[in-house]
């Protein structure tokens, strides 16, 4: 996805977007105790030795995880973890002291001439595993809340984007809806998407919505986000139709959208992580 492209759907529902398949995905989410338990089997650390700090929801590009925070042994640990899947997609933790063996590593490890030898096919290529294109695809039709018999790939492949290695998703539905996504290619994160639709058919009704209800339905697409972060919004002209346009920054991430300016239906949406 190079470049910055505006695009136009038809008569995508709100409900796309926040409705039907937000809510059943709402009902799918992880509960908080569940996600601390997948944190915690992750460090290797016991409930009991541990003192949490932060458990959160939290939403990025789009994708909604939670934030758990705990200290152990005098140490900060914080993990991402996806609000659905489970998959941790993000985590901090302190670095290995290279100068002393772990429980672990000792048992990589062999006796040899009177030293220690760590075993050369331990922990080999930790740094650079990377997610497959089958994983790629799947992070983004979750994303999307669709399935694989619901849409047509036109491509899943290896790319870089500013030294950042990532999977550049395409793909689209019966109804001519298309999808771009690129994905994290280490942490399977969702780092920005769009999508586009032909044929749009504007409203027919007289009756224009009011701008506070268009920035509403805007804010309600991106959880935690108020009026005081929509940095633009203005009255347009497309195609002899009236929309209102506008874009939200917002935790690290900027939206941009249009909506019908009658029916309230979202004929474009985009999101991508703010230039520093």
């Amino acid at each position: 996805m190079k470049g910055k492209n505006f695009f136009f759907f038809a008569g995508l529902p709100v409900l796309l977007l926040s409705g039907c398949a937000g809510e059943q995905g709402r009902m799918n989410y992880l509960g908080e105790e569940e996600a601390k338990q997948m944190a915690l089997k992750e460090s290797g650390f016991l409930a009991e030795e541990v003192e949490f700090t932060e458990t959160a929801l939290k939403n990025r590009s789009g994708m909604e995880y939670y934030q758990i925070d705990f200290t152990a042994a005098g140490e900060d640990y914080e993990y991402d973890i996806d609000a659905i899947t489970g998959v941790i997609i993000d985590a901090d933790v302190p670095s290995k002291d290279t100068d002393s063996a772990t429980d672990t590593e000792t048992a990589d490890m062999k006796e040899s001439g009177g030293s220690i030898e760590k075993n050369s096919d331990a922990g080999s290529g930790a740094d650079t595993k990377t997610i497959t294109s089958e994983d790629a695809k799947a992070k983004a039709l979750s994303h999307a809340g669709l399935t694989d018999g619901q849409v047509t790939f036109v491509k899943s492949a290896p790319d870089y984007d500013e030294g950042i290695q990532i999977y550049e998703v395409e793909f689209y539905t019966q109804d001519k809806k298309e999808y771009d996504y690129e994905i994290d290619a280490h942490t399977g994160e969702v780092i920005s998407f769009d999508y586009d639709a032909e044929n749009y058919t504007p409203s027919a009704s007289g009756t224009m919505i009011t701008v506070e209800a268009a920035k509403e339905l805007a804010l309600a697409q991106v959880p935690g986000a108020s009026s005081n972060d929509i940095s633009e919004f203005e009255v347009d002209y497309d195609d002899g139709q009236t929309e209102y346009e506008g874009k939200i920054i917002y935790n690290g991430m900027e939206y941009e959208f249009s909506i019908d300016s009658y029916s309230g239906t979202f004929r474009g949406w985009e999101a991508e992580p703010v230039d520093d």
